[in-house]
């Protein structure tokens, strides 16, 4: 077997169990075809599946695999045929590396189990998990996207990744595909990610899309109005702090919950005030917040997208 085949048939076979169902892609230079098989670990040597994804390779097609296992029987890589939440990814196709070394140094998050190289400064990244369902699955996506600068449209339980082994013929010269496996091949849980923010759904409810008529909000949109209320009245942060974890234990980590969504929504009024970033950052820093930067670029996103979408109210 050629080595780059070689380097695909591991990964897979680390990745998947080998009763697992997943899709192989193939998407042709001309971008209107798209070739799709739904296969097996097992089924990879058996029917010469790597060499036929080699083959279209050279020819200029770019190779993909689907994160999540499908059922048995999928004959189709859609979202009811998704079998399970199998992975937690990021796409980082802007300032790759930069993004990459604030998702490992963080301790919200554990260390990826593997990262994709996809060209130079671009990555995408994977954790292993198990206990997500695909609802809780997407919505971390997504929170794991707005808090570290991933691609926001890379949420979507059907998704597919470049395959390692393959050139990524996007680029000419086009570069090897290349993954680097953690050390830690643990398999994550929800308790495990840290980073549950009520002020994303917030957000996306206040500046996506008016509230319909008799929809009520969800619980955590009500804190976060909750807290923004508190703070602007004057009240220590700490006791906001305190009595936000009181009311919520049914979070596996109240008062990391209530301490994050304190330090978010204060960044978004200091910001709002007209307080300067790095100044933002020095007053999440006295609070003994070890990731302060990363909680005043979130909320500095926050409010440049609600100002787009809401200029009046500026």
């Amino acid at each position: 077997m050629h080595k780059c085949q070689a380097v695909a048939a591991n990964f897979l076979s680390e990745w998947f169990a080998a009763d697992e169902t997943f899709a192989l892609l193939v998407r042709l230079p001309d971008e209107a075809r798209t070739l799709q098989r739904i296969v097996r670990v097992t089924d990879l040597m058996k029917s010469n599946y790597l060499g036929w994804l080699a083959f279209e390779n050279c020819r200029g097609g770019n190779v993909y695999f689907s994160i999540n296992p499908l059922i048995s029987g999928a004959t189709k890589r859609t979202k009811d045929a998704v079998a399970e939440a199998k992975g937690l990814y990021l796409d980082l196709d802007s300032d790759g590396g930069a993004k990459l070394a604030a998702i490992r140094r963080s301790e919200n998050v554990p260390q990826p189990n593997a990262v994709i190289q996809t060209s130079t400064g671009k990555y995408q990244v994977l954790w292993r998990v198990h206990g997500f369902p695909i609802p809780e699955q997407e919505a971390m996506l997504k929170i794991l996207a707005e808090t570290f600068g991933g691609d926001r449209a890379c949420t979507d339980c059907a998704r597919v990744f470049r395959l390692p082994g393959f050139f990524n013929r996007k680029y000419t010269p086009a570069p090897l595909v290349t993954v680097e496996i953690g050390s830690d091949q643990s398999i994550y849980r929800p308790a495990d990610f840290r980073l549950d923010m009520p002020a994303i759904e917030t957000l996306k409810s206040t500046t996506i899309r008016p509230a319909r008529p008799g929809e009520s909000p969800t619980q955590s949109e009500s804190d976060w109005k909750w807290v923004m209320s508190q703070l602007r009245a004057g009240n220590p942060p700490d006791e906001v702090v305190r009595m936000l974890a009181a009311s919520r234990n049914d979070k596996p980590n109240p008062i990391y919950y209530a301490q994050r969504t304190v330090d978010v929504a204060s960044a978004v009024i200091w910001s709002r005030n007209g307080i300067a970033p790095e100044s933002i950052i020095r007053r999440l820093e006295k609070r003994s917040y070890s990731r302060a930067a990363e909680i005043a670029t979130t909320a500095l996103r926050f409010v440049e997208r609600f100002r787009i979408h809401h200029p009046k109210e500026n």
